[in-house]
């Protein structure tokens, strides 16, 4: 059983930055891809950003690209999420996922992804 447990998320100010950080427990972490997605109040999961198994592409919403930076670490199971010049739309609850099955692509639609994290909520003040 792969587990992903998120964890960095707070409460911050229009301009701040946030470090979010998805550790992986089971499986074998450096064969999978990861992405960060996000649910703010009444509206549907969305694609934030993912990184592909070895690292070598990563992939960016347009609301991240610029701002966020997705990375991994394989020593440590763990993918990071950088978040710069937070805005308050990006106030949500964000989410890890783990592709264990699927082919390769769609990246950014969360019906590829096989785990999720419980989620850590960030919240961003004006």
């Amino acid at each position: 059983q792969v587990q992903p447990i998120e964890s960095g998320g707070g409460l911050v100010q229009a301009g701040d930055s946030l470090r979010l950080t998805c550790k992986t427990s089971g499986g074998t972490f450096s064969r999978y891809g990861m992405g960060w997605f996000r649910q703010a109040p009444g509206q549907e999961r969305t694609f934030v950003a993912a990184i592909t198994w070895n690292g070598a592409r990563t992939y960016y919403a347009d609301s991240a690209r610029g701002r966020f930076t997705i990375s991994r670490e394989h020593a440590e199971n763990t993918v990071y999420l950088q978040m710069n010049s937070l805005k308050p739309e990006d106030t949500a609850v964000y989410y890890c996922g783990v592709r264990v099955y699927g082919p390769d692509g769609n990246y950014d639609r969360a019906v590829g992804y096989d785990y999720w994290g419980q989620g850590t909520q960030v919240t961003v003040s004006s």
